[in-house]
């Protein structure tokens, strides 16, 4: 399970040190489209270490319900709640995208197991939309610059 975390934070390492090596002398040409999909790959590799955050810790609440004696309701609704939050909890809902575990009382009204899950689900997103955004910039870039070759030729 950790393992996941574990090597998301490493290529997102790797990849951050790519990025920090475009300073130093020596650098390939163009620079430019190598540093982008470079802060592209660093993006995306933080995008998958919060969002396996997120994801092993809806896993964990699933795999803790129905798991023994005292295990229904999720112990994820249960655990750390006072009384008159938990008060009428009859099941819970979990979604992994986005990354959810909501507990729901008997009136219908849901509170969540876990508030972490709000700002997992944007930095993830904003992580991955700044993905997208660079290795798109970077080919467009790499575009512009064949169009300009071939005119100049």
């Amino acid at each position: 399970m950790s393992l996941v975390s574990v090597a998301c934070a490493v290529g997102a390492l790797i990849a951050g040190l790519g990025v920090v090596a475009m300073a130093f002398p020596g650098r390939p040409e163009p620079w430019p489209a190598h540093l982008t999909r470079r802060a592209g790959a660093t993006a995306a590799w933080a995008a998958a270490a919060v969002y396996s955050l997120g994801l092993f810790g809806v896993l964990a609440s699933e795999h803790a319900f129905g798991d023994g004696a005292d295990s229904v309701p999720a112990p994820a609704c249960r655990d750390g709640f006072d009384e008159a939050t938990r008060e009428g909890l009859s099941h819970h809902r979990s979604s992994y995208l986005p990354l959810r575990f909501d507990c729901v009382r008997d009136d219908g009204s849901v509170y969540s197991s876990d508030s972490d899950y709000g700002w997992m689900n944007g930095t993830s997103a904003a992580l991955a939309l700044s993905a997208a955004l660079l290795f798109i910039g970077a080919g467009y870039a790499t575009e512009l610059r064949a169009r300009k070759a071939a005119v100049t030729s």
